[in-house]
């Protein structure tokens, strides 16, 4: 199993719309790929907004190709989230889950 990690730190007032994006967009179109195991969403505050981390789980890097495209590692921010953030990854972090 690989597992996809990406950070974005979010706009107080528009983090619950993030979320919101997440749960009625994004995670529904990936749960459609073939692959795809599940998904988390971790926040936390920070002095400047709302820092997120989320976190998708994938049976394989060809997997996640069918979402990322052939660079896996580029990040996959639709424009309106970039509009959400202050800032955010540009590229994404996968690890092997080993246990």
């Amino acid at each position: 199993m690989i597992s996809r990690h990406w950070r974005g730190l979010a706009r107080a007032g528009r983090a619950e719309a993030y979320v919101e994006h997440l749960r009625t967009e994004t995670f529904p179109q990936l749960s459609q790929i073939p692959g795809f195991i599940d998904a988390s969403i971790m926040r936390r505050n920070v002095q400047q907004g709302v820092e997120f981390l989320i976190v998708t789980n994938w049976e394989s890097i060809e997997a996640i190709e069918q979402f990322s495209g052939r660079n896996v590692e580029t990040a996959v921010v639709p424009e309106t989230v970039q509009e959400m953030m202050i800032e955010y990854d540009g590229r994404v972090r996968h690890y092997e889950v080993v246990a």
